[in-house]
């Protein structure tokens, strides 16, 4: 949640009027405690903790959730797994990985051709998690809206000869994220 990254888009965000709050899994946690390179949990211990982070916040607000990569998807699944009781405005992700890098047969992303809530996908072209072309074949229900960023990678980066910058984009992404939450009802 302290990466320059984070830190710059929740600042983005910020200064667009929105209320950010940063957390890290429970991984990343001990992590920081003790310099491990302890891998993600499980999806259901990241659902879990995610869970918890949403129990702490205002109830008379509207809640949207999301996260960079990994907290995308579980933003995602925890969606699908509340659709009944409809506490959740809308769900962010930036940049989804719809696979591992290479690896095309190891598809994380089926629970999203029948997701409910409002879902906003912020992508890099050239994401080696899910290109462009290749979220084209993928099936994803009529409530997800894609976006993506010009020539970026996994991070937004793009490439310097494409003319384009990661803050251009990280500013263009700020100002979906802000289009998509107005248009909620």
């Amino acid at each position: 949640m302290n990466s320059d990254w984070m830190i710059n888009f929740d600042r983005l965000l910020t200064e667009q009027g929105l209320l950010v709050k940063r957390f890290n899994f429970p991984y990343m946690i001990q992590r920081v405690k003790d310099g491990s390179r302890k891998p993600p949990d499980r999806a259901p211990k990241l659902v879990e903790a995610f869970k918890q982070q949403i129990e702490l916040l205002p109830k008379d607000k509207k809640i949207i959730i999301g996260g960079k990569s990994m907290g995308g998807r579980m933003a995602s699944l925890l969606a699908v797994e509340r659709e009944q009781d409809r506490k959740l405005s809308g769900i962010i992700c930036l940049g989804y990985p719809f696979h591992p890098p290479k690896r095309l047969d190891k598809y994380k992303g089926a629970h999203l051709a029948a997701i409910q809530t409002p879902t906003l996908i912020l992508q890099g072209e050239r994401d080696t998690m899910g290109t462009r072309t290749e979220l084209a074949s993928f099936s994803l229900s009529d409530s997800i809206k894609v976006e993506f960023l010009p020539d970026g990678d996994h991070s937004f980066k793009p490439r310097v000869k494409s003319g384009f910058t990661v803050q251009s984009n990280l500013q263009k992404a700020s100002e979906c994220v802000c289009r998509f939450i107005s248009q909620l009802t």
